[in-house]
């Protein structure tokens, strides 16, 4: 597969030049033609193994036609008709509806709005509202989105150092660092936590810590956020990865692929907290766009496809992956949590290697933004024996350059 990014004719860069903005200045540029399944058929006839999900998005893979099917159904009803609060949809309500059907209580009560970032922003928001507090703790290596108060949560300090100053009063414990706990006290507003850290490279918890933060959040009357814009929707093995922990958050954010491809994200916690939002003052969180209907009928179908995942299989094909990954020669770790995989490698030029070797050969990989020295792979977790013995067959001839 072809990609673009040394093209000396363009000044800017294939983006750039195209009225585009850009977020790198050597995007891969692949042109996507149509996807379906674990596949991407991109112009010229070339096609790629998506072994990333569309960075996690597409679980169900792309283009289910579930998801297509709900999609058109909707489009067909109403589109976007006012700012969110104020009119019922039905798909909204069966989105929330299936969505607290996966979680406990008291985790009732819905806030869809864009993305995973917004999710994170109103969580921020709410915390601070319940307590009457500003203080807020994250983790190092943490990663929750590029919107300004996202950004402040997230501990990569060369991505956020042209942007400052960003939110005041934030500061970072190591993640699963049970001594470093004793920072949370009755100042705090609340903490922030990836349940599995993604950007760090798929960094897997220990259950007495994630069982002692939040003793010590209840304790302290702060406010415990998780994230699982990344790790829910049966990316790590089950619907949502901190039900495997016997705790439970008083904020949940939910993203990427709650969509089943299409842009939404959602902060869920109880009503009572909730409510908070509707009064002093009135509308005090807002968006134009959340809770969009047709959205909001992207995850229904969604929701209802990951009630019937068979995770036994799931757990089967990427288990195959971990043992037939961690033989190779260059491969130096392997980190998995179900479908969520980090490889290391030696360092980054053997990691850009792979995954350039990956498109020559037909799959995509991708870095991840903070660990240079690994590669991501999140394949949809609907993929099929046959398909995964495909993608891993492309993998291991890809990691032969390392």
């Amino acid at each position: 597969m072809e990609t673009n990014n040394n093209n000396d004719s363009n000044k800017f860069g294939p983006f750039l030049d195209l009225g585009l903005a850009a977020t790198t200045p050597y995007p891969l540029d692949i042109r996507v033609n149509s996807a379906e399944g674990v596949w991407l058929n991109c112009e010229g006839g070339g096609k790629l193994f998506d072994a990333i999900s569309g960075i996690g998005v597409s679980n169900f893979g792309h283009g289910h036609p579930v998801i297509k099917t709900a999609l058109h159904e909707q489009i067909e009803k109403n589109l976007h008709t006012m700012v969110y609060g104020e009119f019922r949809h039905d798909s909204t309500l069966e989105a929330a509806s299936l969505l607290t059907s996966f979680l406990p209580a008291p985790l009732d009560t819905v806030y869809f709005v864009n993305s995973g970032a917004e999710a994170v922003e109103g969580a921020l928001k709410l915390a601070k509202r319940i307590t009457g507090r500003s203080r807020m703790i994250a983790c190092k290596g943490g990663y929750h989105g590029n919107t300004a108060g996202a950004l402040s949560v997230s501990s990569n300090a060369e991505r956020k150092a042209p942007f400052l100053p960003l939110l005041p009063e934030v500061s970072f414990i190591t993640f699963d660092d049970i001594d470093e706990l004793s920072q949370i006290d009755s100042t705090v507003a609340c903490v922030i936590v990836e349940t599995i850290q993604g950007d760090a490279g798929v960094r897997i918890p220990r259950k007495e810590w994630l069982l002692k933060l939040r003793e010590t959040c209840t304790n302290n009357g702060v406010i415990l956020i998780l994230d699982e814009i990344q790790c829910g929707m049966g990316r790590t093995g089950r619907p949502f990865a901190f039900t495997e922990y016997n705790i439970i958050p008083d904020i949940l954010c939910v993203g990427k692929a709650l969509g089943g491809g299409m842009p939404i994200g959602a902060f869920v916690t109880s009503r009572e907290n909730m409510s908070l939002l509707s009064h002093t003052p009135v509308l005090g969180h807002i968006t134009t766009f959340g809770g969009h209907p047709v959205a909001c009928a992207g995850a229904s179908a969604a929701l209802k496809l990951l009630k019937n995942i068979d995770f036994t299989a799931v757990e089967r094909r990427n288990n195959l992956w971990e043992e037939r990954l961690s033989s190779h020669p260059s491969v130096k770790c392997v980190r998995r949590k179900g479908a969520f995989f980090a490889i290391e490698l030696e360092d980054t030029e053997a990691t850009t290697r792979v995954i350039l070797k990956g498109l020559e050969l037909g799959i995509l990989m991708f870095w991840f933004l903070s660990i240079p020295s690994a590669f991501r792979l999140s394949p949809p977790i609907t993929m099929t024996d046959y398909e995964a013995e495909v993608g891993l067959a492309l993998i291991m001839e890809s990691l032969n350059v390392a």
